[in-house]
């Protein structure tokens, strides 16, 4: 009986317009020919213009390539999304090619958290803090311009030891600035893929038990009745909802302004 309602709920007409949606993958084992192998439940969390969080779907595939997130994205419009303001995405290559295919228009914040992450991973344990500690006035400036100052001053000291960190904010600076442009309310809501990695923890929690599914079906149903018990906790907008929406307005006017 789940199938069919997890099919219905999957292919479900979405709106027109989404404020904010954040994309990422969620790696399982599962059962394929007799072996075992990994596969990934790519997941699209999005925040509606009540300002309510919610899931417009689940798409099993293969490991995560910004080329399955192209499929993703053309199913959404097929479902009737014809404009994305914010996507929030986490370092995977690619990724803004494939919205921006999907999309033209919609702006693209990679998650600062995962930047740091993978900045971390070159620097020795002794330096970490010291490095963290510059790193840190880089997303923490009032604006782009202040914020390219720190990334200067930050380059002029570590790229010496740790090259690839650097290279790594410099080339991935037009989409790790993106949310500069936005007051705070909307900074602290784009600025990190937390949201979405929030919901993630409440499905492993739930999956942690399982070493593997025997096919896709049987880990979409599992995902798909995760979301129905969890959502029914989305009753209420998120914090400063109002604030938000009229600031997104302002900047989004032409794609937003028909919709309220």
């Amino acid at each position: 009986k789940v199938l069919p309602l997890a099919k219905e709920w999957q292919n479900r007409e979405l709106n027109p317009v989404y404020p904010v949606i954040f994309l990422d993958g969620i790696m399982f084992s599962v059962r394929q020919d007799g072996l075992v192998c990994k596969k990934t439940a790519y997941v699209v969390f999005a925040i509606n213009l009540e300002g309510r969080k919610e899931v417009l779907g689940i798409w099993i595939g293969e490991s995560e390539s910004s080329k399955f997130w192209m499929t993703v994205l053309t199913d959404l419009r097929n479902r009737g999304v014809q404009d994305i303001l914010i996507v929030c995405v986490d370092g995977l290559n690619g990724f803004e090619e494939a919205i921006k295919a999907s999309f033209s228009r919609t702006e693209v914040q990679r998650c600062i958290v995962h930047q740091i992450r993978y900045c971390t991973r070159f620097v020795n344990t002794r330096e970490r803090k010291q490095f963290c500690s510059d790193m840190r006035m880089i997303y923490t400036a009032p604006n782009e311009e202040a914020g390219l100052l720190a990334l200067d001053r930050f380059e002029e000291k570590w790229r010496g030891k740790y090259l690839y960190a650097v290279k790594s904010w410099r080339a991935n600076w037009p989409c790790l600035s993106t949310f500069f442009k936005y007051p705070p309310e909307i900074r602290q809501l784009i600025y990190t893929t937390n949201p979405i990695e929030n919901f993630n923890r409440s499905i492993r929690k739930v999956t942690k038990t399982k070493s593997s599914f025997p096919t896709d079906d049987s880990l979409f149903k599992i995902l798909y009745l995760i979301i129905m018990d969890t959502s029914e906790k989305w009753t209420q907008p998120i914090k400063h909802w109002g604030e938000i929406l009229t600031q997104l307005t302002i900047y989004f006017k032409e794609q937003v302004e028909s919709y309220i």
